[in-house]
């Protein structure tokens, strides 16, 4: 089969021919159908992520159909679409697995970054991880829904019921939480980095009640903020967004460092926390939500061996929505 492979972290993507994988005892092979550009990804083949898998196959948001079965797979029978997510294994024993926490797990595994992941024409799961999917669902439209939409949901309910919800990086996590926020009743307000009118116009156009530049203050407080721009300087901003009692919630995997601020800007009750992961649970609870709320996902479309293209204009800020592969 075709597969993008990371050889050294810093170095292009390498499309080359490498061996179809054969599913352990409770994993599937499925075909791949789509699988999203994650800025995860970029962290990884940047380097900006300490010892992957290598060589290694990138990403983490795959939607495939089943193709093969392990002995112990029960469920999940060839031709079944599913979606595989960056979770790919936890052990199942620790407290945090047995407390509802198993995105903590220290031995846990991530796809595309400690196993192999969807930057190819087939990939490998754990069948105990994976989510059922409807085939009615469109693969490229879903992809993104396994990272952006799972991170995205699990960052709104830290949030907490903030009725102002400001979210900082407008990108493919952004645009589905918004959707997300305004079926619920919020009002989002939009930062985007300096001068991304494109980013601006789609938070608008999916019911933003404001959009602008990241170095701008929001026309009203904020009741909470989500970071998903991996970049530190907003946390400080984003914490004097905030009203008193206000909670800024860091999306992302990866940040630069937060720089220095005074304690006023987080005195007076506001709180600060990260989103590491997620839980399968998160995973079933967004997709219930999804099934009610129809999400509007914009995405552009590469063929499998565009993947260092699509990595590039993500880390340029040249996309819009998400970058989908389709090999």
């Amino acid at each position: 089969m075709r597969a993008m492979v990371l050889e050294q972290p810093g170095r292009p993507l390498e499309l080359r021919q490498v061996p179809r994988p054969r599913p352990g005892p409770t994993e599937v092979v499925v075909r791949v159908l789509a699988c999203a550009v994650c800025r995860t990804d970029l962290h990884v083949v940047d380097g900006e992520l300490p010892h992957p898998k290598l060589p290694l196959i990138p990403g983490h948001e795959i939607v495939g159909e089943v193709v093969e079965t392990g002995e112990r797979v029960t469920g999940l029978e060839p031709g079944r679409r599913v979606g595989i997510p960056w979770l790919a294994r936890t052990c199942g024993n620790c407290p945090y697995c047995c407390s509802g926490r198993e995105n903590l797990c220290d031995e846990a595994r991530f796809t595309g970054y400690t196993v192999d992941g969807g930057y190819a024409e087939y990939a490998c799961a754990d069948a105990r991880y994976c989510f059922p999917l409807s085939p009615d669902l469109d693969p490229v439209k879903s992809a993104p829904l396994l990272c952006a939409g799972l991170i995205g949901y699990r960052c709104l309910r830290k949030a907490g019921p903030a009725r102002n919800l400001g979210l900082y990086g407008f990108g493919a996590a952004a645009h589905l939480v918004a959707q997300i926020a305004r079926h619920e009743g919020r009002s989002v307000f939009a930062f985007t980095r300096p001068g991304d009118t494109a980013a601006q116009a789609l938070a608008l156009r999916l019911g933003a009640v404001w959009a602008g530049s990241s170095d701008e203050s929001p026309p009203e407080p904020l009741d909470a903020a989500i970071v998903f721009a991996p970049v530190g300087a907003l946390v400080p901003r984003a914490l004097r967004a905030v009203r008193k009692g206000g909670i800024v919630v860091c999306g992302g995997i990866h940040m630069s460092d937060i720089p220095s601020f005074p304690y006023r800007d987080l005195w007076e009750e506001r709180s600060l926390c990260s989103v590491a992961n997620l839980t399968r649970r998160d995973g079933e609870e967004f997709f219930r939500l999804v099934a009610q709320c129809p999400l509007q996902v914009e995405t552009t479309v590469l063929p499998l061996a565009a993947a260092n293209e699509a990595l590039d204009r993500l880390r340029s800020g040249r996309l819009v929505g998400a970058a989908v592969l389709v090999p």
